[in-house]
């Protein structure tokens, strides 16, 4: 039984982050809206309350009655440390001092949460509203210059209790993670055992009992989400996964081949589809971004049924599903639950009627990677930069065609490899270049030429929400633009963009 903590969600932007963290000190956890109910299985060690962008005092305040979870301990964060004072018969106001940013704690009592934290601990506030009075029972354990009930905890309960009215799973509370941990292992008494190996044995299990005999298909795309759960799932079934690998024609320079060769390299069950020119007639002439998309989702949906059909005795469908897809799935504010339908592969039709195998459903990012790596997966795919579904399709504005396919593959595959030779690689979230729909005068010898243009874009982002654009070197971007407008006939200009999301996108459409 793998013992678990509850994250109750009342919508704070910081919630996924609670989930992190706890996951990076090998304990794992669940996100659950705030009123969505819950079996107290015995595998629950505690309960957290996240954030949120509500007061408490709002006419529709985001409520749950804590007192259901009374044999268990409770941690209260900002939204949820008022939710617990003013439930118990503290007192919650409007603060005449709104704290927001970086803030010295005064940490008063060095036991609980705050063991081994230092006493000027540096924290993120983000609240306007402020704990005045506690509740009968309750005590202060640290403060800040401006909050006098910084955090608190319980006196005298059968249970522990505890609040902070500061966020500690963000980076800027410098020993926020130590104190998150004080919670699930001193308090919580958690064995904090949740590693790769444990994951990777126990879900390899659990596919065994839900497949049993039969067989499961599954569109791969080359990234990190789709190969991993991949691998789980042919470690379970070998060669009964069958593994579908369709090339649009929007893929990177080589892409297809080269990923083809490395799903032959891990032993994975893997037919390539090249449906290259079937794309390329149904997209000519489309140059509005929202009918490209469509075209290009729907070929995939009719391509992906055709081979399907062709394997006999499948009854399930794998898909790299992964727990942020979830999360954002779920209405906080609503009894509702509406999860993404065939999230990585763009809705497949109703006839199929086949039953869903998410080996990577409660898992971050990172953690695939993670998973990834304990597999034995190669690093040039579970290092991959995001790229899109549509592939290099949203990436060329106006028609698309096989020659201005070309065209951008080539330019994009000096600037990519430039920057792994460089060893940017890694330091950037997204890079790729972007074919746009306009020509402009230039001069290459003695001749003028009227040709394309392209723009380089990489940005820097922890999870794809927000990006900012990469300050790379004015002379590393020198010279990639000199080999893309010397190496790529067609192309006579070079652009970088250094626009950040929002207000713009990481994509261009």
């Amino acid at each position: 039984m793998t013992e678990k903590i509850i994250i109750l969600d009342f919508g704070s932007q910081y919630t996924q982050l609670i989930g992190r963290a706890i996951r990076e000190a090998n304990v794992y956890c669940e996100i659950i809206p705030y009123n969505h109910s819950f079996d107290l299985s015995p595998d629950i060690r505690g309960i957290i309350l996240s954030g949120s962008p509500f007061s408490v005092n709002d006419s529709n305040a985001l409520v749950t009655d804590t007192r259901r979870f009374a044999s268990l301990p409770l941690l209260g964060v900002c939204y949820g440390a008022q939710l617990l004072a003013k439930e118990n018969g503290g007192k919650v106001e409007k603060s005449d001092k709104r704290e927001y940013g970086r803030a010295k704690l005064k940490v008063e009592k060095h036991e609980g949460l705050f063991e081994g934290i230092t006493t000027d601990s540096e924290v993120w506030m983000s609240h306007s509203d402020t704990i005045m009075e506690l509740p009968s029972g309750y005590e202060v354990t640290a403060s800040t210059t401006d909050i006098p009930i910084a955090a608190f905890q319980a006196k005298g309960l059968s249970h522990p209790v505890f609040g902070l009215q500061f966020h500690p799973e963000v980076y800027h509370s410098v020993e926020g993670k130590k104190i998150l941990k004080n919670f699930l292992i001193n308090i919580c008494g958690c064995k904090a055992d949740w590693t790769p190996s444990h994951f990777i044995s126990d879900k390899v299990a659990e596919i065994k009992q839900l497949v049993g005999n039969g067989h499961v298909i599954m569109a791969l795309s080359g990234g990190v989400d789709s190969t991993v759960a991949a691998t789980l799932i042919h470690k379970a079934i070998g060669d009964r996964l069958h593994g579908i690998f369709v090339d649009h024609g929007l893929m990177r320079k080589d892409e297809h081949q080269e990923v083809l060769q490395i799903y032959q390299y891990m032993g994975l069950n893997v037919k390539g589809v090249d449906a290259k020119e079937l794309y390329y007639s149904l997209l000519a002439g489309v140059t509005d971004p929202e009918k490209k998309r469509k075209i290009i989702g729907k070929t995939f949906i009719d391509i992906f049924d055709k081979e399907a059909s062709q394997v006999k005795g499948v009854e399930f469908l794998g898909q790299g599903t992964i727990y942020p897809d979830v999360i954002e799935s779920v209405s906080v504010h609503g009894p509702s639950v509406t999860i993404k339908s065939h999230h990585n592969v763009g809705g497949l039709p109703d006839t199929m009627k086949l039953k869903l195998v998410e080996p990577l459903r409660m898992l971050f990012k990172d953690e695939v990677r993670r998973i990834g790596r304990e597999l034995g997966i190669p690093d040039n795919i579970l290092n991959r930069h995001p790229f899109p579904g549509p592939g290099l399709g949203i990436r060329i504005l106006g028609e698309i065609t096989g020659e201005r396919v070309r065209l951008l593959q080539e330019a994009d595959d000096i600037f990519i490899k430039a920057l792994k030779n460089s060893g940017l690689y890694a330091t950037v979230w997204q890079a790729g270049a972007i074919l746009l729909p306009v020509k402009s005068v230039g001069v290459m010898g003695d001749e003028r030429t009227y040709e394309s243009t392209v723009a380089l874009r990489a940005v820097t982002s922890v999870d794809g929400m927000t990006a900012d654009w990469a300050r790379l070197d004015y002379d590393f971007l020198a010279e990639v633009s000199n080999n893309i407008i010397n190496r790529v006939k067609g192309i006579n200009r070079v652009v970088y963009d250094i626009s950040s999301k929002p207000p713009a996108t990481i994509e261009w459409e």
